[in-house]
This record gives C-alpha cells, sequence and structure tokens, in this order.
C-alpha cells in the first residue's frame, strides 16, 4: 500500500504531463537489476529504479529527451568504462511514454506487483517481534502480525496485519505457501505449538524460532517424543539470525530479516527453475 500511494504521488505530480515508462528488455552478464525492472520518469520526479548509478542517469536522460518528443525509444548500454560503471554486463532499455488515460493501468501493475509480494508471518510481539516487524516493513513483503495479548499487538508498526487469537497455532495451516513462519513469542509452550504447526507444512520458504543452541535440543527432544517427524526438523532454523554480540532486539532483527529476505529469494528462484 505505501508503495501505490507513493505512486499516486508522482502520479499527481505529473499531471496531465504524463510521464515514461523505462524497462529492463535485456540483461546480459553482470547487471545491477534482471529483465523487466522498471521505473517511471516524469518531467521532475521518478518512481521505482532500473538499479541505479551512470545506467540510470543516462535513463533519466533518455526519458526526458523522449517525454520532450526526441530521443530514441531504446537504448543498448554496455556497463563499462565508456558510462564510467564497472558492472561489465549489458542492458537493453526500451521508454514508453504514458499518458493520463493509462494512469491507472500503472497503477493496476504497481497494485499487482505488491499483491505478490510473499507474506513473513511473525508469532509474538515483544521487543524483538515489534523490531523485526519495523525492519520487514521497508522490505518487499507483507507482514503479519499475531499475538495472544492484545497489549501487546496494539504497540506493532502501522503496516503490519494484526492477528488478536487465543490459538495461533491454528492460523498456520491457511498461510500462503511460499510464506516465511517466525515464532518469538513468551511462552516455550506456545512456540512449540506453533512451529509443531509450521514443520506439518512442506510449502514454507522459512520456519524459524527464536532462542537458543539449548532451546532448540529441548524442542528437538520434545518434538520427536510427541510423534513428529525427525527429518522435518532439518528445517527449522533456530536460533534465528547471525550470532553476534549486540543482542539489542533491532540489532537481531536486522539479521533476522536478511536470513528471511535470502530464503525467500532462494523460494522465488527455485519456482521460476521449475517452471522454466
Amino acid at each position: 500500500m505505501a508503495r501505490l500511494a507513493a505512486y499516486q504521488k508522482f502520479e499527481q505530480r505529473a499531471g496531465g504531463n504524463g510521464f515514461v515508462l523505462v524497462r529492463v528488455r535485456e540483461a546480459k552478464g553482470s547487471t545491477p537489476r534482471d529483465i523487466d525492472a522498471w521505473m517511471l520518469v516524469s518531467k521532475d520526479g521518478l518512481f521505482g529504479t532500473i538499479g541505479g548509478g551512470r545506467l540510470e542517469l543516462e535513463a533519466i536522460d533518455q526519458a526526458r529527451d523522449v517525454l520532450a518528443g526526441h530521443g530514441a525509444k531504446d537504448l543498448a548500454l554496455p556497463l563499462g568504462p565508456a558510462i564510467g560503471q564497472c558492472c561489465g554486463g549489458h542492458v537493453t532499455l526500451s521508454f514508453e511514454i504514458v499518458t493520463e488515460p493509462r494512469y491507472d493501468e500503472i497503477a493496476t501493475m504497481v497494485s499487482t506487483e505488491d499483491a505478490a509480494d510473499p507474506e513473513v508471518w511473525l508469532f509474538g510481539g515483544g521487543h524483538v517481534g515489534r523490531a523485526l516487524a519495523n525492519a520487514l516493513l521497508l522490505l518487499p513483503v507483507k507482514v503479519h502480525a499475531v499475538e495472544t495479548r492484545s497489549d501487546e499487538l496494539e504497540q506493532m508498526p502501522e503496516g503490519a496485519s494484526r492477528h488478536l487469537t487465543a490459538l495461533p497455532e491454528s492460523l498456520v495451516a491457511d498461510i500462503a505457501p511460499g510464506s516465511a513462519v517466525i515464532v518469538l513469542t513468551h511462552d516455550h509452550a506456545l512456540d512449540f505449538l506453533i512451529v509443531t504447526a509450521a514443520l506439518q507444512r512442506d510449502d514454507l520458504a522459512r520456519v524459524g524460532m527464536i532462542g537458543s543452541d539449548t532451546k532448540r535440543v529441548t524442542f528437538e527432544h520434545q518434538y520427536v517424543r510427541e510423534g513428529g517427524d525427525k527429518a522435518r526438523l532439518a528445517r527449522l532454523v533456530c536460533p534465528i539470525g547471525r550470532k553476534i554480540a549486540d543482542k539489542r532486539p533491532e540489532v537481531i532483527a536486522a539479521t533476522v530479516a536478511a536470513d528471511i529476505i535470502a530464503a525467500l529469494v532462494d523460494r522465488r528462484e527455485d519456482a521460476r527453475q521449475v517452471l522454466s
């Protein structure tokens, strides 16, 4: 929703003057962005990015030339010394003028991309849960926060979908495939129920639980003792994040967010390879 709102501001600023849709049509070798990355360029505004650097500066200049009625509708750029960029790849860009009757079409494109963002479900709204929600809200994911305590849930940042329930483990079955589930509750018994439910799923990108190596061992013993499939434990990440000396919630959140994004991207790329 924040991205759509940003587009709407860009659109209003462009007014009836239109703007240019810049797309990456071809990307060979090392390039800042892949095929179909895009950005919008108006007379005095920008929305999105095709990777920054000299490539983007050249694209902006070309787009404004096109908007002014001159300039080619395609641009092939080697990303080397010729433009002062050392990626070493090759990019071909296309430029298309978008006028006011098509503004809704671009809004739909933004909304469609946003809708395709994967979900991250945070079970637990304590200090680390809130810090992690704040970190994730800056990233292309949809954040869901689940709590049994209304006062803790109310402290979750705006932008996260909030779910208040006495039985958080009951929500796991309906989480979208490809999502990440991160468990950070105040109750070890509750952690066990949620993680057990998540490990029953074979289609989640990440199942993580906050804790220590000792907590993981304790969980594993209980899980197997209560009939859990030992093979499924390989999919549980616990502890979550990197083991570093600084244990402030925001620092923990930064490392966990990076791990989640990596898992979600790996899942997406695996799916693409299956389809190709």
